[in-house]
This record gives C-alpha cells, structure tokens and sequence, in this order.
C-alpha cells in the first residue's frame, strides 16, 4: 500500500478504525493480509505532526494488540484442530498456519513476543496457543508484554523521526521499506540457508509458469 494511501486512511479511520485494523490484524486468522507495522509507524508519524494524541494513540493501539491476540486464543482453544482441517480461501492460507506452527515449537511461549515483529506469523500464534491449550495467565502475560514492546517501539520510532526529521513525509517509504524489511528478515534468512525451501519454491515457479506459458 502507498504512503499516501495510508495516511489517508489513518486519517479517514482515526482512533477506532485504528484499532479494528490492529485487532483484525492480531486476532482474526483472515486479517493476515492488513498492515501492521507500517500502520503504527505512520500512525506514530502523524501523532509527530499533531493529527493524532500520542497518549490516546499507544493506548489505542495496545489494546487493540492485546485483545487482539487474545481473541485468537480463544478461537483457538474453542475450535481446536478443526482449524486446521479449514480449506484454504482467498482470506486463509493452511500453510501460514502450518508455518506459524513450527515457528512456536522452535521458540516455545517466547513466541508470543517474538511474532509481534513477524507478519503472517503474529496473525495465528495466539490461536495456536489456544488450539494448545497454553495456560491462559501465562499466554496474557506474554501477550502484554509483547503487545506493548511492539506497539511502543514501532509507534515512538516513528513519533520520535516525525518530531526530529524536517520533512518526514518525504522519507515515510524508505522507512516503512526499512521496517518491512527487518520484519521479513526471518524469511529471507530461511530463504538464504533452506536449500530445501529454494528447490520447493523453483519447482512451483517452475510448474506455474508451465501453466501460464504451456509448451507447444
């Protein structure tokens, strides 16, 4: 999505719609697609520029982050493995799940603070947590605590260049690039060292473009 088309719709949408994007984002296993860290960092930007309350805006924010990730436990816990037997749509993709899986038994409950700062992932590791029966306590104490790591480092940083750049507006892409970039790193990490990965992804671009441009 262009900068510009965010801060218009930050604009447009204002505190509630902020939180439903956030909290879509966190909790619902369809709102994997909506933008996250972008969002708070321009959000943090414009707070810098007097359109939003700074104050107002991580609370909005954090919570919806926090009520979020616990609304996916609770869809978790409630439906269990059947979510796993779901189809895949436009709006779920079985693999994220699967990905968000392995990514929560490599680093244990540790990963409700770590996902924050992943895309994708975030959107359905509280709900594996609730298809694990984690203990609840300990799942929201994790939540909280990654909840507002997240939402207060990439709003401030964003809040504290809006305050100290001349122009922030102009450099609002090459930021949103940079942050995209970090929170992708993971993949392109695995991308890089996963021979396996490489192959499997050659094989489908490969079998893809045998569809599109079939041989005569």
């Amino acid at each position: 999505m262009p900068h510009f088309d965010l801060i218009e719709l930050i604009k447009a949408v204002g505190y509630l719609g902020l939180f439903g994007i956030v909290f879509a984002e966190t909790g619902l296993l369809v709102g994997f697609f909506l933008p996250g860290d972008s969002l708070l960092f321009t959000a943090g930007i414009l707070a810098a520029e007097g359109y939003l309350d700074i104050s107002l805006l991580l609370i909005v924010l954090a919570g919806a982050a926090i009520i979020g990730d616990s609304t996916g436990y609770a869809i978790g816990k409630k439906f269990g493995p059947k979510i796993f037997a779901k189809e895949n749509s436009l709006l779920f993709n079985k693999n994220h799940l699967h990905k968000a899986e392995k990514f929560f038994e490599k680093h244990g409950p540790k990963t409700i603070i770590i996902a924050r700062f992943v895309p994708i992932i975030r959107t359905f590791v509280p709900t594996l947590a609730g298809v694990g029966k984690m203990n609840y306590a300990k799942f929201l104490t994790y939540n909280i605590v990654g909840g507002l790591f997240w939402v207060l480092s990439v709003t401030m940083l964003g809040y504290y260049l809006g305050l100290t750049v001349p122009n922030i507006e102009k450099y609002i892409v090459p930021g949103i690039a940079i942050i995209i970039l970090l929170s992708i790193s993971p993949y392109l990490k695995q991308l890089i060292t996963n021979g396996e990965l490489r192959h499997q992804i050659y094989e489908y671009v490969k079998k893809t473009l045998g569809r599109v441009f079939p041989r005569k």
